[in-house]
């Protein structure tokens, strides 16, 4: 199976990538683009067939994780998106998140979750609410989440052995998209319009705010949350400590991920309907860069990052 062009290895052909990086999946177009977000260039894109949406960038590991959406396969590659190695996970992986040396999935049919370790070998498997969407692995490696959409809840582990800790109902229906911040965890709920606040220690709802329509994923920069909403086209503002919202920007057609800069000046988001990766100042609230991808960029995971330097 080819994953990577002549083209690509063109563009790619020396390691020297030292700046800022995304990685975006899109479904539409079966392709992996890498990003260099200084200057808003495309390095090169790799073939992943079979609808590929989430993605996990590892800069530790120097490693992408991709998921074909059609099949579960699970694509490994490299900072030059060169195929390192890839796993038969079954139809309904679909959440994806970097933990430790490996990945966690979430199984979308079976309503499970999987640690997986470097060489893609389960660690443990443990079970979910109904419809498992996002994952989330918290920012001391101790804890994994995942939404579980059908179920209205979250649930909350153990990182170490898969032991379940909380199921925390969530403020609105169908959590999606999942993500932690300061000692907190976050979902968009796509059917409640909202976005829901939980205590991970206690396994409490501790707060919520209103969306635009139909919320997918969340980013934090500079203080302030960063909320998709599929069906308006726009991303809602809130300050993280205080949850009032601030603002409501205008991104695209359908924006669907989102991943904070590394330097935290910004948000990525990735517009399905529009074809386009835009960057979002996180001060002054403007679009700084948009640019073209194949069709269909959904990038459904933490896609950004800097890489390690050997």
């Amino acid at each position: 199976m080819r994953l990577w062009t002549a083209a690509l290895i063109a563009a790619l052909g020396s390691p020297a990538m030292s700046g800022d990086l995304a990685f975006v999946t899109s479904q539409n177009g079966n392709a992996l683009s890498v990003v260099d977000l200084a200057d808003g260039t495309i390095l090169g894109q790799a073939d992943i067939p079979d609808a590929p949406a989430p993605v996990a960038y590892a800069p530790a590991q120097r490693r992408a994780y991709v998921i074909a959406a059609e099949t579960g396969r699970l694509h490994v590659l490299d900072e030059e998106a060169r195929p390192v190695t890839q796993a038969d996970l079954g139809a309904g992986a679909f959440g994806l998140a970097v933990a430790g040396d490996g990945v966690v999935v979430t199984d979308w049919y079976g309503a499970r979750v999987t640690r997986l370790d470097a060489d893609l070998q389960p660690v443990w498997s443990a079970e979910t609410g109904a419809a498992p969407a996002g994952v989330a692995v918290s920012e001391d490696g101790a804890l994994v989440a995942t939404a579980d959409r059908d179920a209205d809840a979250v649930s909350i582990f153990d990182a170490a052995n898969g032991t379940r800790l909380h199921q925390v109902a969530t403020a609105g229906a169908h959590p999606f998209g999942i993500t932690f911040h300061d000692g907190r965890l976050f979902t968009a709920d796509v059917q409640g319009d909202s976005v829901s606040v939980i205590d991970p220690g206690t396994g409490r709802l501790t707060g919520s705010l209103a969306t635009g329509s139909h919320p997918y994923a969340l980013a934090f920069a500079a203080g302030r949350g960063f909320v998709t909403n599929q069906y308006d086209g726009t991303v809602t503002v809130f300050d993280a400590t205080t949850l009032a919202v601030l603002d409501e920007v205008t991104v695209g057609d359908y924006p669907e991920g989102i991943a904070a800069l590394p330097d935290g000046s910004g948000v990525a988001v990735a517009n399905w309907d529009s074809d386009t990766l835009v960057v979002l100042d996180a001060t002054t609230l403007q679009i700084t860069q948009t640019i073209e991808m194949p069709s269909g960029p959904r990038a459904f995971g933490s896609f950004t990052g800097r890489p390690v330097q050997p």
